[in-house]
């Protein structure tokens, strides 16, 4: 990490510890917290780093690997007691009724920075002048043209399963290009990779945090701004005429608990509700497990063990008088 952003990242921890006047009581130490694991690298990665923090503050921790999509009555039961990388882009109706209800509480922003959108690889910019206002596509069109999509340039779309969001928003800011969608994740990340090697022009539909960001330099395109109002207000937006012609609507990531975590654990709450992990963070430690095949165990140990004077200042917080 760079040292600037470390210095930020150990002032706000700092911050943290001057607002909170008291410690927790640790409370039933003997029995282990249970950290919900999901699918992707990502969140396997946030939440082996938030549990290394409650071993630190002298707890038990245990991984339960767990559906994302049906793991919230669990939680709502005490059967899990927390999930450290939710995102609000596709959490459930069983999880709104649920916190709703008070049965699941919201912990608060995780930090990540999620976005959604067009991107390019840097390279592409020196082929295409005026990027990354969304605009230059207009005119340079022509040097993303394929045989398949002659005579609009091409644009590579998430795979068809994922929906079409590029293909929509073509369509609503009236630009001249086709989206092909991808054969899956593998299939898009092959196309960043060979435009790398080979210079080649391409714009794709991508997302953060994802290694692939850092690993293959890409930039996103500014496209307008993504509000709702946009999506639902033909009035908003470049093109007058339809809604939709703007950039993905920002992600909110957060983490989600039992609510009584708090009493049964009242400093692993507060280390929970304070731990944030950037996504400057995050991302190298992906690429470390995606790319380098290395295990998330042995990159999150590194991590914290690199990085004390970022994480050392929540667990004091909580659990020193």
């Amino acid at each position: 990490m760079k040292f600037a952003s470390k210095l930020m990242l150990a002032c706000s921890m700092a911050a943290i510890v001057a607002s909170q006047s008291f410690a927790a009581e640790l409370g039933a130490v003997d029995e282990p917290i249970k950290l919900a694991v999901n699918e992707w690298s990502g969140q396997q990665i946030t939440t082996r780093i938030a549990g290394k923090l409650l071993e630190k503050a002298g707890y038990k921790v245990e991984y339960v690997t767990a559906g994302y999509q049906n793991m919230w009555q669990a939680v709502a039961d005490g059967q899990l007691d927390a999930a450290m990388e939710v995102w609000g882009s596709n959490v459930t109706e069983q999880y709104k009724q649920l916190n709703k209800e008070g049965k699941v509480e919201d912990l608060g922003e995780l930090g990540l920075d999620a976005k959604e959108g067009f991107v390019y690889p840097a390279h592409v910019a020196d082929l295409c002048p005026g990027l990354p206002k969304w605009e230059a596509l207009q005119a340079c069109a022509a040097a993303f043209a394929t045989a398949e999509t002659l005579p609009g340039g091409r644009i590579v779309d998430y795979p068809g399963e994922w929906g079409t969001p590029g293909a929509d928003r073509i369509k609503t800011l009236n630009l001249p290009f086709k989206a092909i969608p991808a054969g899956s994740e593998g299939a898009l990340i092959a196309e960043m990779k060979a435009s790398v090697e080979r210079k080649t022009p391409l714009i794709a539909v991508f997302w953060q945090p994802h290694w692939a960001i850092s690993t293959y330099d890409l930039k996103f395109v500014e496209l307008p701004k993504g509000t709702p109002e946009c999506y639902s207000d033909p009035a908003y937006g470049p093109n007058k005429d339809v809604t939709g012609d703007c950039d993905f609507i920002p992600t909110r990531v957060f983490k989600a608990a039992w609510p009584g975590l708090k009493d049964k654990w009242p400093a692993a709450y507060e280390i929970l509700k304070d731990f944030k992990l950037s996504t400057e963070q995050q991302q190298p430690l992906m690429g470390a497990v995606d790319v380098d095949g290395a295990s998330a165990e042995d990159v999150t140990t590194g991590w914290v063990t690199a990085n004390a004077e970022v994480w050392q200042p929540i667990v004091d917080a909580a659990t020193k008088k």
